[in-house]
C-alpha cells in the first residue's frame, strides 16, 4: 500500500506538477490552504508526510505545521520556502518540520530523495508510538505459523539477514516472499535504511529500465525534463528487493549484472557512473536453473544471485499452521470493518484445513476477509465459506477443479499445467479470474499458455 503525502500549496501549477510527479510512488492528496490541509489531516490519520508552503494567503505554513502536528505528532513535514524566508523556515523546523526546501524546485530528483527520507522517518516514528499496541513489523513478527517447514525458512532468515549475501527466495505465489524479505531487511544493519520493491512482472521492459536505472532529461520520448532517479539508487543504504526476478528481459539482465558487479549505477541516457550500496534480494517463481538451460536467464546474472536460496513451502506443505493463520487473519479483518467475528466453526475450521490452497496463504487470507465481511454472528460457520471451498467433488467451482487435479506420478511442470488449465476450465476461459484463483499475475499465466502453445 502506497504511503499518503499532502501537498500543499496556493499555487494550482505547483500542487499538480508534484502531485503528477510523487503519484506513482504515493498516494498523493492536495490542498490550496490551511484550512483544506487540516480537513485532508484530519481524515487521514495515517498520513505519512505533508508538504506546505511556508507563504500562503490567510493562515501561514508554520501555523499550520503546529496544528498540524498537533492533530498527527507522527507526520513528517516538509516545508517550501522561497528566497527570503528561510527564518521562517527555520521557525518551522522549531515546530517539527523534517526538512525545508527552496523554491523554485528545479531539482525534482533531488527533492524526491528529501521527501522519501522524511517518510522513511515518519514510518519509523509510527512503528515507536505503535510499539507498545503491536509488534514491529521488522524481522519475523509479520510471520504465523510454528510449523517445521517455516521453522526452516526462519532460521535461515535469521542466519542470513546480518550479513551483505545476496538472496534469492523462491516458491509458488502467495507464499509469503516479499515479507521474507522484509524480515531479511528488517534484521540486517540496513534497518534504518530503504527498502524498495519492484515488482518486474507489472512492468514492460522499457518501463522497468528506467523504474530501475532512472534516467537523464530528454533520455527518451516523454522522459520527464527533470530526469529520475531510479529504484536502484533510491535503495541506497537499505535493501533492494526484485519480485519475479525470472521476468527481466536478457538486455536489462546484462545491466541489472553491470550494476551488481561495479557497484555503480548509470542513468538512462547519462554517461555519469553514480556509486550506490544497496542489498539485493530477489524473489521468483520459476524455475531459474531451468530458464538458465533454456537460454533464457543470464548465466553469470544466476550465479550472482544464487548465493544463499531461501524456500517458501506452498501452504499445502505446512497446513498445521492453517488455523493459526486464520486467527490472525479474523482478527485483523473483524478490527478493520467493524465485524463481531470473534471464531470460526469446528466444522469450517476443517474444511479450511483440507482444502488444497493453490493461491497459497495469499488465497486463505482473502478467503478470511470474504467470510469476516459477508459473515454475522460472532463465530463464521461452513455458511460462511465461499463455494469453492466446500462445493462436492463434481461441482464447478474453481477450486473443485483444482482440487481434483490428480497428483500423483506426475512432474511439477505437468501439475502445474493443469493446474492452470483446470483454472481457466472452471472459470469458463475467464483469465483475469484463474490468475486471481491461482494466485499469480495475468502476465505469469499469459507467459505460461504462451510457452505451451495455448495463449490465444
Amino acid at each position: 500500500m502506497k504511503q499518503k503525502i499532502l501537498i500543499v500549496d496556493d499555487e494550482k501549477p505547483l500542487r499538480d506538477t508534484l502531485a503528477r510527479w510523487f503519484r506513482p510512488s504515493y498516494d498523493c492528496l492536495v490542498a490550496p490552504d490551511a484550512d483544506e490541509a487540516m480537513k485532508v489531516v484530519a481524515a487521514n490519520p495515517d498520513l505519512a508526510l505533508m508538504i506546505t508552503d511556508v507563504r500562503m494567503p490567510g493562515e501561514d505554513g508554520v501555523s499550520l505545521l503546529r496544528r498540524a502536528k498537533a492533530a498527527n505528532p507522527d507526520m513528517g513535514a516538509i516545508v517550501l520556502t522561497a528566497y527570503g524566508t528561510v527564518d521562517l523556515a527555520v521557525a518551522a523546523m522549531k515546530e517539527g518540520a523534517d526538512d525545508f526546501f527552496q523554491k523554485p524546485i528545479t531539482d525534482l530528483p533531488a527533492f524526491e530523495l528529501r521527501v522519501a527520507k522524511a517518510v522513511r522517518n515518519a514510518e519509523m516514528a509510527q512503528g515507536a508510538s505503535d510499539a507498545v499496541a503491536a509488534p514491529p513489523p521488522a524481522g519475523l513478527a509479520e510471520f504465523t505459523g510454528e510449523s517445521p517447514a517455516m521453522e526452516k525458512v526462519y532460521r535461515l532468515i535469521r542466519k542470513v539477514a546480518p550479513t551483505d549475501a545476496t538472496v534469492i527466495i523462491e516458491g509458488p505465489s502467495g507464499t509469503g516472499k516479499e515479507l521474507a524479505a522484509r524480515a531479511l531487511h528488517g534484521l540486517s544493519k540496513r534497518a534504518e535504511g530503504p527498502f524498495v520493491a519492484v515488482e518486474c512482472s507489472a512492468l514492460a521492459k522499457d518501463l522497468l529500465e528506467s523504474e530501475l536505472f532512472g534516467y537523464v532529461p530528454g533520455a527518451f520520448t516523454g522522459a520527464s525534463a527533470q530526469g529520475r532517479v531510479g529504484n536502484v539508487e533510491a535503495a541506497h543504504g537499505g535493501t533492494l528487493f526484485l519480485d519475479e526476478i525470472g521476468e527481466i528481459d536478457l538486455s536489462t539482465q546484462v545491466k541489472l549484472l553491470r550494476v551488481l558487479e561495479s557497484r555503480t549505477v548509470k542513468r538512462v541516457g547519462g554517461t555519469e557512473d553514480i556509486p550506490v550500496d544497496f542489498r539485493l534480494v530477489a524473489a521468483t517463481n520459476r524455475n531459474l536453473a531451468q530458464m538458465v538451460a533454456e537460454g533464457k536467464f543470464r548465466e553469470d546474472l544466476y550465479y550472482r544471485l544464487n548465493v544463499i536460496d531461501i524456500r517458501m513451502p506452498a501452504l499445502k506443505d505446512h497446513a498445521e499452521d492453517i488455523p493459526a493463520l486464520v486467527d490472525r487473519f479474523l482478527k485483523e479483518f473483524a478490527k478493520k470493518n467493524g465485524s463481531a467475528a470473534t471464531g470460526v466453526s469446528p466444522r469450517a475450521m476443517h474444511a479450511l484445513c483440507t482444502y488444497a490452497w493453490p493461491g497459497n496463504v495469499r488465497q486463505l487470507r482473502n478467503v478470511v476477509e470474504k467470510m469476516v465481511v459477508l459473515g454475522s454472528g460472532p463465530e463464521l460457520s461452513e455458511d460462511d465459506l465461499p463455494p469453492e471451498i466446500t462445493a462436492p467433488a463434481s461441482a464447478t467451482a474453481p477450486a473443485t477443479a483444482l482440487a481434483a487435479v490428480p497428483a500423483a506420478a506426475q512432474s511439477l511442470a505437468d501439475t502445474e499445467r493443469d493446474q492452470i488449465n483446470a483454472a481457466l476450465r472452471a472459470c469458463r476461459g475467464n483469465k483475469t479470474k484463474a490468475a486471481e484463483l491461482l494466485g499469480i499475475s495475468r502476465r505469469t499465466l499469459h507467459r505460461k499458455l504462451k510457452e505451451w502453445g495455448e495463449d490465444q
